[in-house]
């Protein structure tokens, strides 16, 4: 598929979810710009370039200068935060955006920032807007923020992809565009990391001196030691992309360890390699040359990720960040380099695993690894081969590997009947990912907390039941029918994200989660799931009991959160005790998937 394919695909793509959209009776018409924004937000969180999404719409003048935000996404510790600001022309032929436009949305929303950071917007806006918690958040919380990154999203070419950082109230702010070139190179390789590339002769003045160790037909290896300041600086203009594989979001620079490397960092720099287990770095290529004192050298790296030592690197930089006057010249850092050959993602994703599983490691970091239950996702990934939707044609794509399904489309070749036909059986709407799965499955198993913590997080909680305990039975693997009431769960989370959206202004991803849970709840073991799978869809009836719950549960979670980011407070176990004790309106009619007579508990 080429760019301008891709182009077309991704228009196709939003005017699907706006027909989606204005199919469910008594909601408003959603806007195209807003559900473009939707998907390349989830879709850079999916990739792990930024954390969970939430749409936030905002548009204003506040004093002379104009402010806008499509959305944000916040990190797990709360210490990070992506901001987004939308462009969307609605083209379907390759279009250049001017680097002034560009930058001048950057630059609104960077006014939006500023605003949210003293406490003016806070005051200006009323406590029913959209953006009101998002700004009070933001103006309470700003001084703990560790990195701030805004992102403009377009679906033209740009040719600026990023911009020069600024400061905002004392912190660096990041500024890069997503253009629709920035987007299809994910799309096509899976590997945000490609983007990562770099050369030592301009961080070090030259190739760092290593020891090169041929491999087999899978990897060749190097043990070397990385310049403290190196790696600063690669973290500086990478960040959250240098831990892509595994580790989505920023491992937090607090804690005992990141303690101890603080400490020594500050008073024993030239003791750093000694006191420090290292690194474990994998890059997808590497160019040698010798060094001057004649040796092996790594000039540079392609794909470069940090799959062990997160900590380390995170804390060097905000180490320095906090401490100017550190000198990080003295300052070493033992690593080993894996660096792949042609190999598929599949096994690609598998050997990363393993890395990060066995790698070892100075803190105590649980990782979404496959092999903890590799047989539970290959099995998954069989039956969703195997298995067809009721009408025989369509089916659903579990992706077991991060990138298997455009590698599917891509084996086709384009204006085919062959990609017309595997588009229209397996549309991107039928694509499961695995912390989909954790997310709709969690939800369903009444742990919405769990699914707030964001999609690692709760997929680290969900891989925890399969892991193998003593003396207990490991959980048998799942058959067809299995499989069938795990998608059908999936479609149940994704009609009832498709109904909450329009209806809530903010947090709809958390409601969405709470609203199933509560079904869950009150609907119990009566619920049919083989008749959603059956109908690949929910009846109208249930329809009409998510809209009317959508508000009650919304008013509940800001309600208890008592001033809280209701993000924030959906995250605790409390949260999920007080929403599902609530008293809501009873339900009005049969509901065909609880069959004749059920009524709510």
């Amino acid at each position: 598929m080429e760019l301008k394919d891709f182009l077309i695909q991704t228009q196709n793509q939003v005017r699907a979810e706006i027909n989606d959209r204005i199919g469910q009776p008594g909601t408003p018409f959603p806007f195209h710009e807003s559900v473009f924004s939707e998907i390349v937000m989830q879709h850079m969180a999916d990739v792990g370039m930024t954390f969970d999404p939430e749409p936030c719409h905002f548009q204003a003048k506040v004093g002379n200068g104009n402010l806008r935000l499509s959305g944000y996404a916040i990190s797990d510790d709360a210490d990070q935060i992506d901001l987004f600001v939308s462009l969307y022309s609605e083209v379907e032929e390759l279009v250049s955006v001017p680097d002034s436009e560009t930058k001048n949305a950057a630059d609104q929303c960077l006014r939006f920032l500023a605003k949210c950071a003293d406490g003016k917007l806070v005051a200006s806006i009323d406590e029913s807007n959209d953006a009101y918690q998002l700004a009070l958040n933001i103006h309470q919380n700003y001084a703990r923020l560790d990195q701030i990154r805004i992102y403009v999203i377009t679906d033209r070419v740009a040719k600026a992809k990023q911009f020069q950082s600024r400061e905002v109230s004392g912190k660096t702010v990041k500024l890069e565009v997503m253009d629709i070139e920035r987007l299809y190179r994910h799309w096509s390789e899976g590997k945000p990391r490609d983007e990562v590339v770099v050369n030592f002769e301009d961080v070090c003045g030259g190739p760092i001196p290593c020891i090169w160790i041929p491999g087999d037909s899978q990897c060749d290896y190097a043990l070397t030691v990385f310049p403290g300041e190196a790696l600063r600086f690669v973290y500086e203009k990478y960040g959250a992309r240098l831990l892509e594989a595994n580790v989505r979001s920023f491992l937090s620079a607090s804690g005992k360890v990141n303690a101890g490397i603080r400490k020594t960092l500050r008073e024993q720099p030239e003791q750093f390699i000694a006191f420090n287990n290292g690194i474990v770095v994998v890059a997808d290529e590497a160019m040698l040359q010798r060094t001057e004192e004649g040796g092996n050298g790594i000039l540079w790296l392609k794909g470069m990720q940090i799959v062990n030592g997160g900590q380390t690197t995170a804390s060097i930089y905000f180490t320095k960040k906090k401490n100017p006057d550190l000198d990080l010249r003295k300052v070493r850092v033992p690593a080993k380099l894996i660096v792949f050959k042609q190999m598929d993602s599949a096994m690609e994703e598998g050997l990363v695993s393993d890395i990060s599983r066995f790698a070892n490691s100075q803190n105590s970091v649980k990782l979404s690894d496959l092999s903890a239950n590799k047989a539970f996702h290959v099995e998954l990934e069989k039956l969703s081969i195997s298995t067809y939707c009721p009408d025989g044609v369509g089916r659903w794509f579990y992706e077991r590997a991060a990138g298997s399904y455009n590698v599917l489309l891509m084996r086709e070749k384009e204006g085919s009947a062959k990609l017309r036909q595997l588009r229209e059986s397996i549309p991107p709407a039928r694509r499961v990912t695995k912390t989909d799965l954790a997310k709709y499955l969690n939800a369903w198993g009444q742990l919405p907390h769990l699914v707030s913590l964001g999609g690692q997080k709760n997929f680290e909680r969900f891989m925890d039941s399969f892991r193998e305990q003593e003396g207990v039975e490991p959980q048998p693997l799942p058959d067809v029918q299995t499989y069938k009431r795990m998608m059908a769960q999936a479609i149940l989370f994704k009609k009832t994200q498709s109904l909450v959206r329009p209806l809530v202004q903010a947090f709809a991803a958390n409601v969405t989660t709470y609203l199933v849970s509560l079904l869950s709840a009150r609907f119990g073991d009566t619920f049919n799931l083989d008749l959603v799978w059956q109908a690949q869809d929910i009846s109208p009836q249930l329809k009409q009991q998510i809209q009317t719950w959508t508000g009650e549960v919304n008013a509940v979670l800001h309600g208890t959160a008592a001033g809280r980011m209701v993000s924030e407070w959906a995250k605790k176990p409390e949260c999920w005790e007080a929403v599902r004790d609530a008293t809501y309106s009873q339900q009005t009619g049969a509901i065909p998937e609880l069959g004749p007579g059920a009524e709510t508990r």
